[in-house]
């Protein structure tokens, strides 16, 4: 019988402590790849959303294209074209000519249907007008003093579920024809404009008298019927040759064209008929070659002989609102023919050789220059939603599509200042919405990024003090025992949700800053001054007294202190208010220092927001300074220095990195806030430094408007660059703190 040999005690430790270190070695090999891994789907993270913005932002910029989608014979015809276009989505092109004939066009079928308008017998017609493209009118001024109002008109129907469109001529007057000057007194050079309410002709008499013809309706309520009500006026010191002539769709100015000037009438009143201005639109060895109005009616474009496009529009003036040259585009070739889109500002050009220019006049950009088959163009215009043109040549009716998603966002237009419609001077401006088809979108982003850095700073001022000072005392100067209790306290304020600080901020804080200014003020002022003291006081103190309160919680003697102060600087608010100020410190701010004051303005977010972020800088500067080795304080105290000393000279210095670092995060937090802002200020897009003024910063601004802007749109797009703009803000920022707190590290680590 064998005898089984057991092995030694020592070999089977040996073989166990193998086993362990292979499985050691197995969950820290797993665990770095762990951490590997996660640090790398951090960063892919990071650079899906950072691919993600650039995607959605990337169309914006992009140029316009145009592509040929139809080109359609029609009969030729020796008359001038008056106007083309067609309906929304471009199946049925129109061409009204001054011979009143109306030619209407089938895409898809290309078959043309002729219609001609109502002029009677033995009349002529003696002169033509459009109105805005939007309204897609006509009028044709005959000999008999009598005026053919029309306007082009689409139906839609669904016969056997298939979409059918109907072109139409209607007459907004209910009858063709409508009587403005007596008989046998022909309408020459006729402009006209017209709403449901209002029309209004101005036209050159027989005797060569420009003359108002004014009809107001008023319906009736019984049969509900508009009955109109007409008056003349004569325009007064009316120019000689006139070449064009307007009507603004507002119906409250006239204008006259004559050689390189513009006669601006004010026709508001028809009894009180006025020239307002002659605005001089001359330029050297150039001649003026049309004279238009661009969408929305606030401005006018002026082409000129030499291939220049000129825009004005009217200004806040000492003698009032007065027509001013603002912008102009050049290169534009010898132009044939301008069109403007029904809503937004932009405009195209077609030059004598066929070249298609497609510019936006706010943000300056030429859109599209590309040369097309398009020479001798008669009459140019825009499909309603933009996204065709439609040309008449001598023999033909061509459609091109247009792809112009974005024409009003640029680089000068988010960040420089711009110069819109109605405003005095070049301004930075986000106003992205409103309620009529004429606005136009201003998104600049500048106001925005001003806001967002004004909050930071205002909050930073606040919080980074009392953070740093705080985190100092606990970490170097603060007992064991309270420190346990002090600092957790303030890690879970972190914990706080930010929009209960806006809450409280934008309905409780708001309105006692505002009636107590002059105790905030007291309180900046008594409450170092106090702590100071009452340190002093207790530094010189006897011994007997200072056993009443053990050096563990001596930190305890500043509360009621502070509390004390606080509650006195308030009550006696009112009084200082009423010595100082007058009674009113709101007022004096207003009035004696010009200043604005809003109640949710910067003092508040930078209280409430400092508040938030003063955790943040506690935690990680308090680790900081805690964390530097008691070594290097006990040598520097063994060789003489005092504690302030050791603190500043020591312990600072090697803490420095991470007090830095907790200044930066404090920052990048600052910045990223949303819901404190969002509740705490006014909301105002504005450029100001006054503290008692509100901003507008950019997360805030993606949390009101990005429920409701369109998808796809330039307002939904210039959102995602804004939060673009603010993901660099943060990347910067914690980038320089990166390198900032190297640079500390290697320069004090041999402490």
């Amino acid at each position: 019988m064998e005898r089984q040999v057991s092995e030694p005690a020592p070999l089977k430790h040996d073989i166990l402590q193998a086993k362990r270190a292979n499985r050691r070695a197995i969950k820290d090999k797993l665990t770095q790849l762990g951490v590997s891994l996660g640090g790398i789907m951090v960063f892919v993270a990071l650079l899906l959303i950072f691919f993600y913005l650039l995607y959605v932002i990337k169309p914006i910029f992009a140029s316009a294209s145009v592509t040929p989608a139809a080109n359609i014979t029609l009969p030729k015809s020796e008359s001038e074209v008056l106007m083309v276009g067609s309906d929304e989505l471009h199946h049925i092109m129109y061409r009204v000519t001054e011979d009143a004939a109306v030619d209407f066009v089938n895409v898809a079928k290309q078959q043309v249907s002729h219609q001609q308008l109502p002029v009677p017998d033995g009349v002529s017609i003696v002169s033509s007008a459009r109105s805005m493209p939007s309204q897609q009118l006509f009028a044709f001024g005959l000999s008999n003093g009598q005026v053919l109002l029309g306007n082009v008109d689409f139906s839609v129907s669904y016969p056997n579920n298939q979409r059918v469109v109907s072109p139409n001529i209607r007459y907004p007057l209910g009858a063709p024809l409508l009587t403005v000057a007596n008989e046998q007194q022909p309408l020459n050079q006729l402009a006209f404009a017209y709403n449901k309410q209002r029309l209004s002709f101005i036209y050159l008499d027989a005797t060569q008298h420009w003359q108002l013809l004014r009809m107001d309706g008023e319906e009736n309520l019984l049969t509900e019927e508009v009955e109109w009500q007409s008056s003349k006026a004569q325009l007064p010191d009316t120019p000689t040759h006139v070449t064009s002539q307007l009507v603004t769709p507002d119906q409250q100015q006239a204008l006259l064209l004559s050689t390189n000037k513009a006669f601006v009438y004010d026709v508001k009143d028809a009894s009180n008929v006025s020239l307002l201005q002659v605005l001089n639109l001359e330029r050297a060895h150039a001649k003026v070659t049309d004279f238009e109005l661009l969408a929305g009616a606030s401005s006018v474009l002026v082409s000129y002989s030499d291939g220049v496009v000129a825009q004005y529009f009217q200004v806040n003036s000492d003698s009032g609102r007065r027509y001013q040259f603002i912008r102009q585009f050049t290169h534009l070739g010898k132009i044939d023919d301008l069109a403007s889109e029904y809503y937004r500002r932009s405009f195209a050009t077609v030059a004598d050789d066929g070249t298609l220019k497609l510019l936006y006049t706010t943000s300056e950009r030429e859109l599209l220059a590309e040369k097309l088959p398009l020479q001798h163009v008669r009459a140019l215009a825009f499909s309603p939603r933009a996204d065709a043109l439609i040309a008449e040549t001598a023999d033909s009716l061509r459609l091109y599509a247009v792809s112009n998603a974005h024409p009003e966002v640029s680089w000068s237009a988010l960040w420089q200042k711009v110069w819109y419609e109605g405003y005095p001077e070049p301004q930075y401006v986000w106003q992205s919405t409103s309620g009529s088809d004429d606005f136009e979108a201003k998104l600049s982003l500048t106001p925005l990024a001003f806001g967002t850095l004004k909050a930071a700073l205002y909050a930073m001022l606040f919080a980074t003090p009392i953070a740093l000072a705080g985190a100092i005392y606990t970490a170097y100067f603060m007992s064991a025992r309270i420190r346990s209790v002090v600092k957790p306290t303030i890690e879970i304020m972190e914990a706080l949700p930010t929009v209960i600080l806006g809450f409280l901020a934008g309905l409780w804080l708001a309105p006692l800053v505002e009636s107590h200014l002059p105790g905030l003020l007291l309180l900046l002022i008594l409450e170092p001054i106090a702590v100071l003291s009452v340190a002093f006081a207790w530094s010189k103190a006897p011994a007997v007294v200072k056993q009443w309160l053990p050096d563990t919680y001596q930190e305890l003697l500043l509360i009621p202190v502070v509390c004390v102060v606080a509650w006195l600087s308030f009550s006696l608010s009112p009084l200082v208010e009423l010595w100082l100020f007058h009674g009113d410190s709101r007022l004096f701010i207003t009035n004696t220092l010009g200043l604005s004051f809003d109640q949710r303005n910067a003092l508040v977010v930078g209280i409430a927001m400092g508040f938030a972020v003063i955790p943040t800088i506690f935690s990680i500067a308090e680790d900081a300074i805690f964390s530097v080795p008691r070594h290097l304080s006990n040598g520097s105290l063994a060789l003489g220095a005092t504690p302030w000393q050791t603190l500043t000279r020591v312990v600072l210095l090697t803490a420095s990195p991470g007090i830095f670092s907790a200044v930066m995060m404090g920052l990048g937090r600052a910045v990223g806030e949303t819901m404190i802002v969002l509740m705490a200020t006014g909301n105002t897009a504005i450029m100001d430094w006054s503290i008692f003024q509100g901003m507008r910063t950019l997360a805030a601004n993606i949390a009101v408007e990005m429920p409701e802007s369109a998808i796809g749109s330039s307002h939904y797009r210039v959102l995602f660059l804004a939060a673009f703009v603010l993901f660099l803000f943060t990347f910067v920022f914690n980038t320089i703190a990166e390198l900032v707190r190297q640079r500390l590290r290697e320069r004090y680590s041999s402490l």
